[in-house]
């Protein structure tokens, strides 16, 4: 873990780290009880996530976006196919295309796993006057793409993954 030079001890910015790293702490964990409570690890509840945003993602697109290799992209795709959150559909223009759907009828369960941190962070954006909650969400669609070239800087530099041993 970095740490801070002494010049910065003690100043704002050290209490504005430690703000920070509790905050991205808090959203790790509610999105870790989140997939928990829906019955999914934490690739599946993102891709999942993915997959309602977007509407449906093709097989390749969702291994692109999850950062995750073609086969572990179906052994998932099963997996959200099993828990009844998704289903494959083929490309109507190319049969070797298939795409990846969230299943309507099993929306409801997500909003009911998300319910209680929408209604909590509802009544925190509640505090702020219109204007603060436009800069607040200035913020984030601004942290966004910096958190996801961020990412992709990490995965280009890590060693490449050993393959797993079968038996």
């Amino acid at each position: 873990m970095p740490t801070t030079s002494s010049a910065s001890r003690g100043s704002g910015r050290d209490e504005e780290h430690v703000i920070f790293r509790q905050y991205l702490d808090a959203v790790g964990l509610q999105g870790l009880a989140s997939a928990e409570a829906a019955g999914l690890h934490t690739s599946e509840w993102y891709a999942l996530s993915l997959l309602t945003r977007e509407g449906g993602l093709t097989s390749g697109e969702l291994a692109t976006r999850t950062g995750l290799t073609t086969g572990a992209t179906t052994r998932l795709t099963d997996r959200l196919e099993r828990a009844g959150y998704a289903r494959r559909t083929p490309d109507p223009t190319d049969r070797r295309r298939v795409h990846v759907e969230p299943v309507p009828d099993a929306l409801d369960r997500v909003a009911e796993v998300v319910g209680p941190a929408r209604r909590r962070l509802a009544e925190v954006l509640a505090h702020y006057t219109p204007d603060q909650r436009a800069l607040i969400f200035d913020y984030f669609a601004r942290a966004t793409p910096a958190f996801r070239a961020a990412t992709e800087e990490i995965r280009a530099a890590a060693p490449p993954r050993r393959a797993r041993k079968s038996g």
